[in-house]
């Protein structure tokens, strides 16, 4: 049997160029063709340029998946092609990408290989190597950030930085001189040891920062000078595992806490397979002793049942120790049960049987267990609610959703089949009378439910805008032609049209004289042209009048222009306070009556019906775990309409202008979102005009008005939800 222990694979050896904007330079270079050879257990590629380079290209690699890329700066890619298969040894693939004035050349492996550049000429070689493994413990694994050969002389570490997590991990900044840095990361004992070869640090940041209280998996951290070099101890606690990069002149440590899966034999945040890989050769082996070695390889405390028995053959290569254990467990039909630290590992049946004894056992324990009393003082829920908890039933007042004739119902009672939940609405006292597993579990589930609501402020802001605009332009000509008349016998002139002398007579009667004397008139001037087209303006005007030294004759020129805007802004803002999970609702305006008439047998019956016109506000909220709140909401906005009411019977209904927004929406605590709106325009264009007169290019505008309207109207909702704190003082 042949079983060699070999290291998971650790970090990536990351080498990437620092994302730095710089200038679009010209492409000098080109990759023309690539040639790939095995020899031994190396693999050697020529890669043929236009020119020589004068460095070899920057690189990195990555484990997962296994890949290598050069970057050829101011190189384009002159291959015809973006891929090339080769199937060489570990080599499976090429691919060629260029950006701008960049070209990338990834190499696809079947798993991590060492690689070296060389130039020669116009070609540079590149010889891929397997990567020597040892045997060597989890605890002291080892990655390094740096190739040795990339690392200068001097560097140093200008500032370090602890920040907690989103989800609760320490993250460690460490600030560095450049990126060449050397960097080897390990974990020994219960600390994760960083050093920074042939690095310094400052006297000031030469101390030990206690983060305890930051509430993470890091209790400290510890910066010293280690000879040339300087070392970091982070020290963790409870179970964790750990992250590390570099960011161009940043390296960054994040410890996270593991939440323990019963489930899982190596236990991490991370998915799939994480134990140390393996070799393995195992031929008609006993699956007992494989179970065994496999164990210790993941340090577990194992109980394997006597009824595992058999034998198998593995041949293995570079695989996780756990899937090796997952295969086994898969080929011979067993199972595993962990209890703490310790694992029993039997077949599934076996396991199984001993499970369902098990919980029979408990179920015949719980029905001879005797009945206990206890009593719960509730603080903010009703205790006749909680008892219809208690007992599989909805609270007083539930809205519940019928289901269909015929439809069978599990009641899911938290009590069990022999107790019982009595509610003293007075005192709100709830006396639960149950076996004591039971009331374990109704203890703890009256503390996660009788606590206080929080109370959440939802403020909307309905905000309506509108803009007019209305031009008029245009003209009125005249032409009047007048005589000049002399009235009869007086000698003074008038300007006028027909003029009607004055008259005198007497009579004599019966010794009486009567005297009838008729003025002179003067019927309206004669006027040639008229007022064409018409129009009605309060605008400015400028008249302009041309007449002859008779004054005889007139030219009345009359231009008139009328431009009016018009901007209005209608804020209305309804605040509602309300629990959290609890529904509220604000209403503000009127109800407008309709009139509706109805006959019948010559008899007219007059109806009046109300229809609401308001501004109404329902909203639903939940706190969500991060502090947001998420709201179920629907905002109205009614008004009625005049300018389009409807006479029946001598009264006036008019139509209801109703704007609605229903949505659900989640927002920050204190923000603000636009949850809805509404947009329209209207533009109207008309000219009136003199036909043919007013089709003339310029002299047009005499015989022709033209008025241009426009109206805008612009509806926002704003919402805005702040979540009252608990804490409330009164000064």
């Amino acid at each position: 049997m042949k079983f060699i222990s070999r290291a998971m694979a650790a970090f990536v050896v990351c080498l990437a160029l620092s994302p730095v904007v710089r200038a679009e330079s010209p492409v000098s270079n080109a990759i023309e063709a690539v040639n790939v050879a095995q020899q031994g257990n190396q693999i050697s590629l020529r890669i043929d340029m236009k020119e020589p380079l004068l460095a070899a290209p920057p690189g990195f690699s990555v484990a997962t998946p296994a890949k290598i890329a050069l970057d050829f700066q101011s190189t384009a890619n002159a291959l015809g092609k973006n891929s090339q298969v080769f199937n060489q040894g570990d080599l499976r693939s090429m691919n060629v990408v260029q950006v701008g004035d960049r070209t990338r050349v990834v190499l696809n492996l079947t798993k991590s290989l060492n690689y070296k550049t060389r130039l020669e000429g116009k070609s540079l070689y590149v010889t891929l190597s397997p990567i020597e493994r040892v045997i060597e413990n989890a605890s002291t694994r080892s990655t390094r950030f740096a190739e040795e050969s990339l690392v200068g002389t001097k560097h140093s570490v200008s500032d370090v930085l602890f920040r907690r997590g989103k989800d609760g991990e320490g993250r460690i900044i460490v600030d560095l001189s450049d990126s060449g840095t050397g960097i080897d990361i390990r974990q020994q004992g219960s600390a994760l040891v960083v050093d920074f070869v042939k690095t310094t640090v400052p006297d000031r940041l030469r101390r030990k920062l206690d983060v305890t209280d930051f509430a993470t998996p890091v209790t400290s951290i510890e910066t010293r000078a280690n000879g040339d070099n300087v070392r970091m101890t982070i020290t963790p606690k409870g179970l964790w595992e750990h992250n590390a990069y570099q960011s161009d002149n940043q390296f960054i440590v994040e410890v996270k806490r593991i939440i323990e899966d019963p489930n899982k034999l190596v236990q991490g945040a991370k998915i799939g397979y994480q134990g140390p890989r393996v070799s393995i050769n195992y031929q008609n082996g006993d699956v007992r002793a494989l179970l065994r070695l496999m164990a210790e390889e993941l340090g577990l405390n194992a109980v394997i049942s006597e009824t595992v028995t058999g034998t198998t053959t593995l041949v293995l290569k570079d695989v996780p120790a756990d899937q090796v254990i997952d295969i086994i467990f898969q080929q011979k039909g067993l199972d595993m049960r962990k209890k703490g630290n310790i694992i029993m590992i039997a077949p599934r049946d076996e396991i199984a049987t001993r499970e369902k004894l098990e919980f029979e056992s408990k179920q015949q324990i719980n029905e001879l267990e005797p009945l206990k009393l206890e009593q719960f003082q509730l603080n903010y829920q009703k205790s006749a609610d909680v008892a219809r908890l208690l007992a599989g039933l909805p609270p007083i007042g539930a809205v519940v959703t019928p289901l269909p004739p015929g439809t069978t119902v599990n009641v899911q009672r938290i009590l069990s089949k022999r107790g019982s939940a009595v509610a003293d609405p007075q005192s709100n006292l709830l006396f639960v009378n149950d076996i004591p597993s039971k009331l374990e579990e109704i203890r703890a589930f009256i503390s996660a439910i009788d606590i206080g609501a929080r109370q959440v402020l939802i403020e909307a802001r309905v905000v309506e805008a509108s803009d007019s605009f209305n031009r008029n332009l245009g003209a009125k000509l005249n032409f009047l032609s007048q005589k000049s008349n002399v009235l009869g016998g007086s000698g003074w002139n008038v300007l006028g049209g027909k003029v009607t002398p004055s008259t005198f007579s007497s009579s004599t009667k019966d010794g009486t004289t009567t005297s009838t004397f008729t003025p002179a008139t003067q019927s309206t001037p004669q006027t040639i042209g008229v007022n064409l087209p018409a129009f009605a303006s309060s605008g400015g005007t400028l008249a302009l009048s041309l007449f002859n030294s008779s004054l005889t004759k007139f030219l009345n020129l009359e231009l008139a222009a009328l431009e009016s805007d018009g901007i209005g802004k209608i804020i209305s803002s309804p605040r509602v306070i309300t629990a959290n999970n609890v529904k509220a609702k604000i209403e503000d305006g009127t109800e407008v009556p309709y009139i509706t008439s109805t006959s019948s047998g010559g008899t007219t019956t007059t109806t009046v019906n109300f229809k609401p016109a308001k501004l109404s506000l329902e909203v639903v909220p939940q706190i969500t775990p991060e502090g947001s709140v998420r709201m179920a909401l629907i905002v109205k906005k009614e008004e009625p309409d005049w300018t389009k009411a409807v006479s029946a019977n001598g009264y006036l209904n008019p139509p209801i202008k109703s704007s609605v927004v229903e949505t659900n929406v989640l927002v920050d605590n204190g923000g603000t979102v636009v949850i809805g709106g509404v947009f329209m325009t209207k533009t109207e264009n008309t000219v009136e005009k003199v036909p043919l007169l007013g089709d003339i290019p310029f002299l047009g505008w005499l015989f022709k008005v033209k008025t241009d309207k426009g109206e805008r109207r612009e509806l926002l909702v704003f919402i805005t939800p702040r979540v009252i704190s608990d804490k409330i003082q009164l000064e």
